[in-house]
Protein backbone atom coordinates (compact mmCIF):
# COMPACT_ATOMS: atom_id res chain seq x y z
CA UNK A 1 0.00 0.00 0.00
CA UNK A 2 2.72 2.48 0.95
CA UNK A 3 4.63 1.78 -2.29
CA UNK A 4 1.55 2.76 -4.30
CA UNK A 5 1.05 5.93 -2.26
CA UNK A 6 4.73 6.80 -2.57
CA UNK A 7 4.64 6.52 -6.34
CA UNK A 8 1.73 8.95 -6.46
CA UNK A 9 3.35 11.36 -4.01
CA UNK A 10 6.67 11.27 -5.88
CA UNK A 11 4.88 12.68 -8.93
CA UNK A 12 4.53 15.93 -6.99
CA UNK A 13 7.19 18.46 -5.97
CA UNK A 14 8.97 17.22 -2.81
CA UNK A 15 7.66 19.86 -0.41
CA UNK A 16 4.11 19.51 -1.72
CA UNK A 17 4.13 15.73 -1.31
CA UNK A 18 5.72 16.10 2.13
CA UNK A 19 2.91 18.35 3.31
CA UNK A 20 0.18 16.17 1.78
CA UNK A 21 1.60 13.02 3.36
CA UNK A 22 1.80 14.61 6.79
CA UNK A 23 -1.74 15.99 6.47
CA UNK A 24 -2.98 12.50 5.58
CA UNK A 25 -1.18 10.92 8.55
CA UNK A 26 -2.56 13.54 10.91
CA UNK A 27 -6.09 13.12 9.61
CA UNK A 28 -5.90 9.31 9.80
CA UNK A 29 -4.71 9.47 13.41
CA UNK A 30 -7.48 11.84 14.47
CA UNK A 31 -10.07 9.52 12.87
CA UNK A 32 -8.57 6.46 14.55
CA UNK A 33 -7.68 4.86 11.21
CA UNK A 34 -3.97 4.36 11.88
CA UNK A 35 -4.72 1.78 14.55
CA UNK A 36 -6.42 -0.30 11.87
CA UNK A 37 -4.01 0.33 9.02
CA UNK A 38 -0.60 0.05 10.71
CA UNK A 39 0.74 -3.04 12.42
CA UNK A 40 2.62 -1.73 15.41
CA UNK A 41 6.04 -3.10 16.31
CA UNK A 42 6.46 -5.27 19.39
CA UNK A 43 7.45 -3.68 22.68
CA UNK A 44 11.22 -3.58 23.07
CA UNK A 45 11.73 -1.32 26.11
CA UNK A 46 15.03 0.39 26.77
CA UNK A 47 16.19 3.02 29.26
CA UNK A 48 18.41 5.80 27.93
CA UNK A 49 19.20 9.22 29.47
CA UNK A 50 17.04 8.18 32.41
CA UNK A 51 13.99 7.87 30.14
CA UNK A 52 11.93 4.77 29.41
CA UNK A 53 11.49 4.17 25.67
CA UNK A 54 8.92 1.61 24.47
CA UNK A 55 11.32 0.71 21.68
CA UNK A 56 14.69 2.07 20.47
CA UNK A 57 13.56 3.40 17.06
CA UNK A 58 12.68 7.07 16.80
CA UNK A 59 11.82 9.66 14.19
CA UNK A 60 14.58 12.21 13.62
CA UNK A 61 13.99 15.94 13.74
CA UNK A 62 13.18 17.69 10.48
CA UNK A 63 10.09 15.84 9.34
CA UNK A 64 7.75 17.65 11.77
CA UNK A 65 9.38 21.02 12.28
CA UNK A 66 6.36 22.71 13.87
CA UNK A 67 4.91 19.93 16.02
CA UNK A 68 1.81 19.76 13.85
CA UNK A 69 1.92 16.02 13.15
CA UNK A 70 3.75 14.22 15.96
CA UNK A 71 0.59 12.58 17.30
CA UNK A 72 0.02 10.86 13.96
CA UNK A 73 3.68 10.08 13.38
CA UNK A 74 3.99 8.61 16.84
CA UNK A 75 1.04 6.32 16.15
CA UNK A 76 3.09 4.64 13.39
CA UNK A 77 5.06 2.76 16.03
CA UNK A 78 8.00 5.00 16.89
CA UNK A 79 9.41 4.63 20.39
CA UNK A 80 10.17 8.34 20.35
CA UNK A 81 9.59 11.32 18.11
CA UNK A 82 11.81 14.41 17.86
CA UNK A 83 10.15 17.57 16.57
CA UNK A 84 11.80 20.73 15.25
CA UNK A 85 14.29 22.13 14.51
CA UNK A 86 12.50 25.13 15.96
CA UNK A 87 13.86 28.64 16.48
CA UNK A 88 12.77 31.35 18.94
CA UNK A 89 11.20 33.44 16.17
CA UNK A 90 9.38 32.24 13.05
CA UNK A 91 11.43 32.27 9.86
CA UNK A 92 10.69 31.28 6.26
CA UNK A 93 13.91 29.37 5.58
CA UNK A 94 15.72 29.39 2.26
CA UNK A 95 14.04 30.09 -1.10
CA UNK A 96 12.39 27.21 -2.96
CA UNK A 97 13.26 24.82 -4.47
CA UNK A 98 15.19 23.60 -1.44
CA UNK A 99 14.34 19.89 -1.20
CA UNK A 100 15.47 17.32 -3.78
CA UNK A 101 14.84 13.56 -4.03
CA UNK A 102 17.43 11.14 -5.38
CA UNK A 103 15.32 7.96 -5.59
CA UNK A 104 17.98 5.86 -7.30
CA UNK A 105 20.16 6.45 -4.23
CA UNK A 106 17.40 6.42 -1.57
CA UNK A 107 18.63 9.89 -0.68
CA UNK A 108 17.50 13.47 -0.19
CA UNK A 109 19.33 16.79 -0.44
CA UNK A 110 17.82 19.65 1.53
CA UNK A 111 18.70 23.25 2.22
CA UNK A 112 15.53 24.12 4.11
CA UNK A 113 17.26 26.57 6.45
CA UNK A 114 15.28 25.95 9.66
CA UNK A 115 11.97 27.03 8.13
CA UNK A 116 9.48 26.99 11.01
CA UNK A 117 6.68 28.91 12.70
CA UNK A 118 8.62 29.58 15.89
CA UNK A 119 8.68 27.87 19.26
CA UNK A 120 5.45 29.42 20.53
CA UNK A 121 3.50 27.75 17.72
CA UNK A 122 5.25 24.41 18.32
CA UNK A 123 4.46 24.46 22.03
CA UNK A 124 0.82 25.31 21.36
CA UNK A 125 0.70 22.11 19.30
CA UNK A 126 2.51 20.07 21.96
CA UNK A 127 -0.20 21.02 24.45
CA UNK A 128 -2.57 18.90 22.31
CA UNK A 129 -0.36 15.86 22.91
CA UNK A 130 -1.98 12.44 22.63
CA UNK A 131 1.20 10.55 21.79
CA UNK A 132 2.32 8.57 24.83
CA UNK A 133 5.90 7.91 23.72
CA UNK A 134 9.00 9.99 24.40
CA UNK A 135 8.93 13.45 22.80
CA UNK A 136 12.10 15.38 22.04
CA UNK A 137 12.26 19.03 21.02
CA UNK A 138 15.14 20.06 18.74
CA UNK A 139 16.34 23.66 19.10
CA UNK A 140 18.19 25.90 16.66
CA UNK A 141 19.16 29.54 16.31
CA UNK A 142 17.52 32.07 14.04
CA UNK A 143 19.42 32.68 10.81
CA UNK A 144 20.01 36.37 11.64
CA UNK A 145 21.32 35.73 15.16
CA UNK A 146 25.12 36.15 15.12
CA UNK A 147 27.07 33.03 16.03
CA UNK A 148 28.58 34.79 19.03
CA UNK A 149 25.06 35.35 20.39
CA UNK A 150 23.68 31.93 19.47
CA UNK A 151 23.56 30.84 23.11
CA UNK A 152 20.81 33.39 23.72
CA UNK A 153 18.55 31.67 21.17
CA UNK A 154 19.19 28.23 22.65
CA UNK A 155 18.49 29.52 26.16
CA UNK A 156 15.17 30.98 25.03
CA UNK A 157 14.29 27.62 23.49
CA UNK A 158 15.32 25.66 26.59
CA UNK A 159 13.27 27.80 28.92
CA UNK A 160 10.15 27.54 26.80
CA UNK A 161 10.52 23.86 25.90
CA UNK A 162 11.39 22.61 29.40
CA UNK A 163 7.83 21.99 30.71
CA UNK A 164 6.84 20.14 27.52
CA UNK A 165 9.86 18.11 26.37
CA UNK A 166 10.98 14.69 27.57
CA UNK A 167 14.43 15.63 26.27
CA UNK A 168 15.89 18.62 24.46
CA UNK A 169 18.32 18.53 21.53
CA UNK A 170 20.70 21.35 20.65
CA UNK A 171 21.21 21.33 16.88
CA UNK A 172 24.71 22.60 16.09
CA UNK A 173 25.20 20.73 12.86
CA UNK A 174 22.78 21.76 10.12
CA UNK A 175 24.78 22.87 7.06
CA UNK A 176 21.99 25.21 5.97
CA UNK A 177 22.35 28.00 8.56
CA UNK A 178 25.50 30.08 7.95
CA UNK A 179 28.08 29.71 10.71
CA UNK A 180 26.08 27.19 12.72
CA UNK A 181 28.60 24.36 12.41
CA UNK A 182 31.30 26.62 13.87
CA UNK A 183 29.58 26.08 17.21
CA UNK A 184 30.77 22.44 17.25
CA UNK A 185 34.42 23.28 17.85
CA UNK A 186 36.84 24.71 20.40
CA UNK A 187 35.89 27.60 22.64
CA UNK A 188 32.64 28.18 20.71
CA UNK A 189 31.39 24.76 21.80
CA UNK A 190 32.81 24.95 25.31
CA UNK A 191 31.32 28.36 26.07
CA UNK A 192 27.93 27.43 24.61
CA UNK A 193 27.66 24.17 26.52
CA UNK A 194 28.75 25.76 29.80
CA UNK A 195 25.90 28.24 29.50
CA UNK A 196 23.39 25.55 28.51
CA UNK A 197 24.40 23.24 31.36
CA UNK A 198 24.13 26.09 33.83
CA UNK A 199 20.64 26.88 32.56
CA UNK A 200 19.71 23.19 32.67
CA UNK A 201 20.64 22.97 36.35
CA UNK A 202 18.76 26.17 37.15
CA UNK A 203 15.64 24.99 35.32
CA UNK A 204 15.78 21.61 37.09
CA UNK A 205 15.84 23.38 40.45
CA UNK A 206 13.05 25.75 39.47
CA UNK A 207 10.70 23.12 38.06
CA UNK A 208 11.59 20.25 40.36
CA UNK A 209 12.44 17.78 37.58
CA UNK A 210 15.27 17.15 35.15
CA UNK A 211 15.09 17.22 31.34
CA UNK A 212 18.04 15.55 29.56
CA UNK A 213 20.06 17.55 27.05
CA UNK A 214 21.51 16.05 23.86
CA UNK A 215 23.79 17.61 21.26
CA UNK A 216 23.44 16.80 17.54
CA UNK A 217 26.68 16.73 15.57
CA UNK A 218 27.70 16.57 11.91
CA UNK A 219 29.22 13.57 10.12
CA UNK A 220 31.90 15.70 8.48
CA UNK A 221 34.50 15.49 11.27
CA UNK A 222 37.77 13.65 11.67
CA UNK A 223 38.62 11.36 14.56
CA UNK A 224 40.61 14.00 16.45
CA UNK A 225 37.69 16.44 16.33
CA UNK A 226 35.34 13.73 17.57
CA UNK A 227 37.67 12.97 20.48
CA UNK A 228 37.75 16.65 21.46
CA UNK A 229 33.96 16.84 21.38
CA UNK A 230 33.65 13.62 23.39
CA UNK A 231 35.98 14.92 26.12
CA UNK A 232 34.00 18.14 26.42
CA UNK A 233 30.59 16.42 26.46
CA UNK A 234 31.73 14.13 29.28
CA UNK A 235 33.43 16.89 31.25
CA UNK A 236 30.36 19.12 31.17
CA UNK A 237 27.86 16.34 31.87
CA UNK A 238 25.84 16.44 28.66
CA UNK A 239 23.24 13.65 28.70
CA UNK A 240 23.51 12.34 25.15
CA UNK A 241 24.83 12.91 21.64
CA UNK A 242 23.00 12.45 18.34
CA UNK A 243 25.23 11.29 15.51
CA UNK A 244 24.77 12.40 12.82
CA UNK A 245 23.12 15.19 10.89
CA UNK A 246 23.28 15.47 7.08
CA UNK A 247 26.59 15.65 5.22
CA UNK A 248 27.94 18.31 2.89
CA UNK A 249 29.86 15.61 0.98
CA UNK A 250 28.45 14.02 -2.17
CA UNK A 251 30.13 10.64 -1.91
CA UNK A 252 27.95 8.00 -3.50
CA UNK A 253 25.76 10.39 -5.50
CA UNK A 254 28.36 11.82 -7.89
CA UNK A 255 26.45 10.45 -10.88
CA UNK A 256 23.27 12.36 -10.00
CA UNK A 257 22.58 15.69 -11.75
CA UNK A 258 21.28 16.89 -8.37
CA UNK A 259 24.65 16.38 -6.70
CA UNK A 260 25.51 20.01 -7.52
CA UNK A 261 22.64 21.30 -5.38
CA UNK A 262 23.72 22.97 -2.14
CA UNK A 263 22.49 21.51 1.13
CA UNK A 264 22.78 18.48 3.35
CA UNK A 265 22.69 14.97 1.92
CA UNK A 266 20.78 12.30 3.86
CA UNK A 267 19.75 8.73 3.24
CA UNK A 268 21.61 5.60 2.14
CA UNK A 269 24.78 7.39 0.90
CA UNK A 270 25.52 8.77 4.39
CA UNK A 271 25.04 5.42 6.16
CA UNK A 272 28.67 4.32 6.21
CA UNK A 273 30.01 7.74 7.20
CA UNK A 274 27.48 8.08 10.02
CA UNK A 275 28.26 4.60 11.34
CA UNK A 276 31.99 5.36 11.31
CA UNK A 277 31.37 8.52 13.35
CA UNK A 278 29.29 6.53 15.85
CA UNK A 279 32.02 3.90 16.16
CA UNK A 280 34.76 6.49 16.74
CA UNK A 281 32.60 8.48 19.12
CA UNK A 282 31.69 5.36 21.11
CA UNK A 283 35.36 4.54 21.48
CA UNK A 284 36.15 8.06 22.70
CA UNK A 285 33.18 8.19 25.09
CA UNK A 286 33.77 4.68 26.48
CA UNK A 287 30.19 4.43 27.71
CA UNK A 288 30.19 7.77 29.55
CA UNK A 289 27.04 8.93 27.74
CA UNK A 290 24.66 7.38 25.21
CA UNK A 291 24.70 7.86 21.46
CA UNK A 292 21.56 8.16 19.32
CA UNK A 293 22.51 6.88 15.88
CA UNK A 294 20.99 8.38 12.75
CA UNK A 295 22.03 8.46 9.12
CA UNK A 296 21.13 6.22 6.21
CA UNK A 297 18.95 3.68 8.03
CA UNK A 298 16.91 2.12 5.24
CA UNK A 299 16.54 -1.42 6.59
CA UNK A 300 16.51 -3.39 9.81
CA UNK A 301 20.10 -4.42 9.15
CA UNK A 302 21.12 -0.76 8.92
CA UNK A 303 19.53 -0.11 12.33
CA UNK A 304 21.39 -3.07 13.85
CA UNK A 305 24.63 -1.76 12.34
CA UNK A 306 24.21 1.49 14.27
CA UNK A 307 23.58 -0.39 17.53
CA UNK A 308 26.63 -2.59 16.99
CA UNK A 309 28.72 0.53 16.31
CA UNK A 310 27.80 1.85 19.77
CA UNK A 311 24.40 3.56 19.57
CA UNK A 312 21.80 2.99 22.29
CA UNK A 313 18.91 4.32 20.18
CA UNK A 314 18.43 5.01 16.48
CA UNK A 315 16.45 7.54 14.48
CA UNK A 316 15.17 7.36 10.92
CA UNK A 317 14.20 10.11 8.51
CA UNK A 318 14.99 9.64 4.82
CA UNK A 319 14.51 5.88 5.05
CA UNK A 320 11.00 6.55 6.36
CA UNK A 321 10.24 8.64 3.27
CA UNK A 322 11.23 5.77 0.99
CA UNK A 323 10.03 2.80 3.04
CA UNK A 324 7.16 4.12 5.17
CA UNK A 325 5.90 2.64 8.46
CA UNK A 326 7.12 -0.86 7.57
CA UNK A 327 10.67 0.34 8.22
CA UNK A 328 9.81 1.22 11.82
CA UNK A 329 8.61 -2.28 12.62
CA UNK A 330 11.46 -3.90 10.68
CA UNK A 331 14.06 -1.88 12.59
CA UNK A 332 12.50 -2.61 15.99
CA UNK A 333 12.29 -6.33 15.25
CA UNK A 334 15.85 -6.47 13.91
CA UNK A 335 17.30 -4.74 16.98
CA UNK A 336 15.23 -6.91 19.32
CA UNK A 337 16.37 -10.03 17.46
CA UNK A 338 19.98 -8.99 17.69
CA UNK A 339 19.71 -8.31 21.43
CA UNK A 340 17.96 -11.64 22.04
CA UNK A 341 20.79 -13.45 20.28
CA UNK A 342 23.54 -11.83 22.36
Amino acid sequence: MYNVLRQALFCLPPETSHELALDAIGCAERLGLLRLAVKRPPDAPVEVMGLQFSNPVGLAAGLDKNGDYFNGLGALGFGFVEIGTVTPRPQPGNPRPRLFRLPQHQAVINRMGFNNLGIDHLLAQVKKRRYQGILGINLGKNFDTPVEKAANDYLVGMNKAWPHADYITVNLSSPNTPGLRDLQFGDNLKNLLIRLRGEQEMLADRHGYYVPLAVKIAPDMNEEQLREIAVLLVKLGIDGVIATNTTIARTGVEDSPLAVEAGGLSGQPVREKSTQVIRQLASALDGALPIIGVGGICSGADAVEKIEAGASLVQIYTGFIYRGPALVREAVEAIAGRQAAT
